[in-house]
């Protein structure tokens, strides 16, 4: 994996010496990286401690991922938590739940899990190896259909050809399920992929987006009919949900959006890269600026049943707006430690993953 990838990541996956620092506190021990994707999460003492990168809801059930294959769930919301059985040892960076039953969720070495009992245990059911091979036919199926001398396939073949070639160690950073069998996955490299049977198969949709770099996507949001995908270098996508290729949109920003929000009235935010955070009324033709009280990486977010929104940056410190980010306050919290993920609760119970474990600020 690249030295650029660590560094524009850096934000949403956590640095190796404090995920050391997150593992120890969890007393779990590291397997070989090589191995990583072969082998089985290692059981914690206190997984609640460890590094975790987000916490989904599966009905009333919170479930929550982060490093060396570590999932949870709690049926308290969130006061004690279990941990499951999960077949990697990879770190898991975002899950999503349709139902409460059926999940998905997604991480690195190209990993998708499943999850059919609420998050209490995970099947495999796409690794890195079959993803780049999967990449590389659909670019090469376009470059055969496609006049000669087309540069930018030329390019993209010779991308997908190098996935092929680095093995399985590109991460997936984002998944959504719109049902129990239509789902999404993006990540690093311009990766995306679509199933239509519950993840029994994917199908590459690169050729779909106007990413020739093969920039990073790190986020996927879903509202009025419409997904975004939010990434690196101000790079962001709507899509419809009833089929056809993405269109690229253009940001005022050049940095990197880690993470987006979207509703059903057009409405759209995009945030990341030292707290800059850009909202859209009109579904992302154009785009206002919001400020936030620091220049921190805002790296995660979700929105309530209620309609709040919420922020959560690397100091710590949680957002929320009530009108979908034409304001966003500070909430009132105790100190917190640098977050990964957000979540709140019917009760308004906030509930956070972050580098020292799962929390309820």
């Amino acid at each position: 994996m690249n030295v650029l990838f660590l560094q524009t990541t850096a934000a949403r996956v956590v640095a190796l010496g404090l995920t050391l620092g997150g593992l120890l506190a969890a007393n779990v021990q590291a397997a070989p990286a090589a191995e990583a994707d072969l082998r089985a999460a290692v059981q914690a003492a206190h997984p609640e401690r460890a590094v975790l990168q987000a916490v989904a809801r599966a009905g009333q059930r919170l479930v929550a991922v982060g490093e060396r294959g570590l999932a949870l769930y709690s049926d308290d919301q969130g006061k004690n938590w279990q941990q499951a059985q999960v077949p990697v040892s990879v770190t898991l960076t975002a899950l999503h739940f349709p139902t409460a039953s059926q999940g998905w969720a997604v991480g690195h070495f190209g990993t998708v899990l499943h999850s059919s009992d609420g998050g209490k245990s995970w099947q495999r059911q796409l690794d890195g190896k079959r993803a780049a091979a999967l990449a590389l036919a659909d670019v090469a199926a376009r470059a055969k259909a496609a006049p000669a001398g087309d540069a930018t396939l030329a390019k993209a073949l010779a991308n997908a050809q190098r996935l092929v070639a680095d093995g399985p160690d590109k991460p997936f950073l984002d998944v959504h399920f719109f049902d129990a069998r239509r789902g999404l996955i993006v990540g690093a490299y311009g990766l995306i992929f679509a199933t239509s049977d519950g993840g029994q198969h994917w199908q590459s949709l690169a050729g779909q987006l106007d990413n020739p770099q093969a920039h990073h996507l790190y986020s996927i949001a879903v509202g009025g009919g419409a997904i975004y995908l939010a990434g690196e270098q101000g790079l962001a996508f709507r899509g419809e949900m009833n089929g056809g290729s993405f269109l690229r949109l253009s940001t005022p920003y050049q940095g990197s959006y880690f993470t987006a929000q979207a509703d059903d009235n057009g409405n759209v935010l995009l945030a990341g890269l030292r707290g800059n955070v850009y909202r859209s009324g009109d579904r992302g033709s154009s785009w206002q600026s919001v400020a936030l009280p620091a220049p921190v990486s805002v790296v995660a977010s979700s929105r309530s049943s209620k309609g709040m929104l919420l922020l959560a940056n690397q100091a710590g410190q949680l957002l929320a707006s009530r009108d979908m980010g034409q304001t966003i306050r500070p909430l009132a919290t105790p100190p917190l430690p640098p977050l990964t993920g957000v979540l709140q609760l019917d009760d308004g119970q906030l509930v956070v993953t972050s580098l020292r474990g799962v929390l309820r600020p």
